[in-house]
C-alpha cells in the first residue's frame, strides 16, 4: 500500500498537472498561450505562478536552443540599448516580482528578454504577508498583490546567481525587511548591495512597494536622499562602480514627482523606474464586491498603463531628459511599449502583461521597434 502524506500529495498533482500541461504546449506547438492560461487561469494564482516555474524548467532541458530561437527571440543589433554603461541586447525587460529569489533568470532569458530583474531581495528570508495574496482580475487584465516582499534572503539568491550559465543581464532589486524599522532601512540596503554587488548588473532601490507597512515613508526626500547617498558612497568605494536606480511608485503628486527629480540629480543615482504597483482603485471595472471582498495591496497591469505612462512622460520633461527612465506599468502590447518609449522611456519591462499575454508579447515588442 502506497501512503501520500499531504506534502508528497500536492507533489504528485503538481506533476501530474505539469506533465499535463507539457504535453498540452506541445501538442498546440507553444503559440496557442491564450488556450494554455485558460486552462491555468482555473487555479489559485500563486500555485499557478509555482508551477510555471516548473513547467518553464522542464521545457528548458526538453526544447533544443534553436526551437527557443525560432519561437520567442530576435536578434538584431538595431535593438541594441547602451545605458549605464551597460549593452542591452534589446529594451524588454522583466520586472522584479517574477523571478523573486533568482531561480529562473537562465531559463527566462531564452525567451528573448533584453534584462532580468530579480527580486526584491532582503537581507534576511521572509514569508510576506498571509496567504491569500495573490488575485486576478480577468475583466481587468490585472492583478492585485500583497505578498510583502516574500522572499528566502539575499543569500539564498546569491548562491543561485554564482551558478549563472547565460549573459542574460541581471538587475538587483532590493528591499528592507518587514521587521526593521524605518530608522534603520538603509542598513538593509548596504547589505544587500554589498552581498550582490558583484553578481548583478545595475542596483534597483525599492521603497515603492504597498504591501509592506510604512515603506513608502521611506519615499520623502529627506530619509530616500540619506539611503541613496549612502549607497552611492560604497558604489563610489568600488574598483568600477554599479548603476543604481530607484522605482517609485504611480500615486506619487507631481509635488512629489518634482522631489524625486531633485533627489536623483542631487544623489547622482542613473535612473528611474517608474513605475510600481498603485493601491488605485478607479479604473477597475470589475464588480467592486469582489475588489472589497480582495482588500489591500497593489494593482498591476492594464489599469496601470495611463498612469505610469503619464509620469514617466512627467519625469522626462521636468527633468529635461536628465536621467534615464525604464517604464513598466501596463504593458499587454506592442503599441503599449512603444507608447512608453515614446513618454521618454530608455527601456521597458514586462511583468502582468507577461502573465496575461504570454512570452510571445517580447518578440512582437521588438519587432513593432525594428519597424
Amino acid at each position: 500500500m502506497i501512503i501520500l502524506t499531504a506534502a508528497n500529495a500536492n507533489s504528485y498533482e503538481m506533476n501530474l498537472i505539469l506533465m499535463f500541461i507539457f504535453f498540452l504546449s506541445i501538442i498546440v506547438f507553444l503559440s496557442k498561450y491564450k488556450f494554455i492560461r485558460s486552462f491555468l487561469f482555473l487555479f489559485n494564482p500563486e500555485f499557478i505562478h509555482h508551477f510555471t516555474f516548473s513547467l518553464i524548467k522542464v521545457k528548458a532541458k526538453l526544447l533544443p536552443a534553436f526551437i527557443w530561437k525560432i519561437i520567442y527571440q530576435l536578434n538584431n543589433k538595431k535593438l541594441e540599448r547602451n545605458l549605464f554603461g551597460i549593452t542591452f541586447k534589446n529594451p524588454v525587460g522583466l520586472a522584479a516580482g517574477f523571478d523573486k529569489d533568482a531561480k529562473l533568470f537562465d531559463e527566462l532569458s531564452m525567451f528573448g528578454f533584453g534584462f532580468i530583474e530579480i527580486g526584491t531581495i532582503t537581507p534576511l528570508p521572509q514569508e510576506g504577508n498571509p496567504k491569500p495574496r495573490l488575485y486576478r482580475l480577468k475583466k481587468d487584465s490585472a492583478l492585485i498583490n500583497r505578498m510583502g516582499f516574500n522572499n528566502e534572503g539575499v543569500e539564498s539568491a546569491l548562491a543561485r546567481l554564482r551558478r549563472k550559465k547565460t549573459d542574460i543581464i541581471i538587475g538587483g532589486n532590493i528591499g528592507k525587511n518587514k521587521i526593521t524599522k524605518n530608522i534603520e532601512a538603509k542598513n538593509d540596503y548596504l547589505i544587500c548591495f554589498e552581498k550582490l554587488f558583484d553578481y548583478v548588473d545595475y542596483f534597483v532601490v525599492n521603497v515603492s512597494s504597498p504591501n509592506t507597512p510604512g515603506l513608502r515613508e521611506l519615499q520623502e526626500k529627506g530619509p530616500l536622499t540619506s539611503i541613496l547617498n549612502d549607497l552611492q558612497e560604497k558604489n563610489n568605494l568600488k574598483n568600477k562602480r554599479k548603476p543604481i536606480l530607484l522605482k517609485i511608485a504611480p500615486d506619487l503628486s507631481n509635488a512629489q514627482l518634482d522631489d524625486i527629480i531633485d533627489i536623483v540629480l542631487d544623489t547622482k543615482i542613473d535612473g528611474v523606474i517608474a513605475t510600481n504597483t498603485t493601491i488605485d482603485r478607479k479604473n477597475l471595472i470589475s464588480d467592486t464586491k469582489i475588489i472589497t471582498k480582495i482588500g489591500n495591496g497593489g494593482v498591476s497591469g492594464k489599469p496601470l498603463k495611463k498612469r505610469s505612462t503619464d509620469v514617466i512622460k512627467y519625469l522626462h520633461q521636468k527633468s529635461n531628459n536628465s536621467f534615464p527612465i525604464i517604464g513598466v506599468g501596463g504593458i499587454h502590447s506592442a503599441e503599449d511599449a512603444l507608447e512608453k518609449i515614446n513618454a521618454g522611456a530608455s527601456l521597458i519591462q514586462l511583468y502582468t502583461g507577461f502573465i496575461y499575454e504570454g512570452p510571445a508579447l517580447i518578440k512582437k515588442i521588438n519587432k513593432l521597434l525594428l519597424k
